[in-house]
């Protein structure tokens, strides 16, 4: 198992309305699906954060809470990167990314460490599966300001590098009901 020098940031501040309930708070494999992720990536990372708009868990862990009123995780980098000048992102309704996948992106980025973001792509790019760079913050602060907060259209703008990724499923996302059942039959 590899161990990455950089911080992971669980981004777990989202409204979940396509859910109905609170994502981050799913039973999954016997625990939230937060605690979930966090565990399993803990002794991948240095540091493991969760980006959230306020302490809504049950387990102790480090939080960066998002001060946005904005239920987008655009806003939430403000945040982090006043903690972190470099760091690995993760949704939490992402809980199929593996160690191969965080290791492409992190030895892409370490290839490239001018890049502002190195994100992950199969049939479309994965921004919250992705490592960010501060120097992404003037793209970030110039969208916000224009009230633009679709993560997409600001890793376009910015100095991005792709990776490209065959296998759909390690990327699949829990954003509806469906999608959570069809996760538990997955494992």
């Amino acid at each position: 198992m590899r161990r990455f020098p950089i911080p992971c940031v669980i981004f777990a501040g989202g409204k979940s309305s396509r859910m109905g309930q609170d994502k981050a708070l799913l039973p999954f494999r016997g625990k939230p699906l937060v605690r979930y992720q966090y565990e399993r990536l803990l002794p991948l990372f240095r540091d493991v954060a969760i980006s959230t708009k306020s302490d809504k868990f049950d387990f102790q862990a480090p939080l960066i809470l998002d001060s946005s009123d904005v239920f987008a995780p655009t806003p939430a980098f403000i945040d982090i990167f006043e903690r972190f000048d470099r760091f690995f992102a993760l949704a939490v309704d992402t809980p199929f990314v593996d160690e191969e996948v965080i290791a492409r992106l992190y030895d892409t980025a370490t290839k490239h460490p001018t890049k502002d973001a190195v994100v992950a792509k199969t049939d479309f790019p994965h921004p919250l599966v992705a490592i960010y760079r501060k120097s992404i913050l003037l793209h970030l602060k110039k969208a916000l300001e224009e009230g633009n907060y679709k993560l997409n259209a600001i890793i376009r703008q910015a100095d991005t590098l792709y990776v490209e990724f065959g296998e759909e499923e390690k990327f699949f996302n829990i954003n509806y009901p469906e999608d959570f059942t069809r996760a538990k039959n997955m494992l």
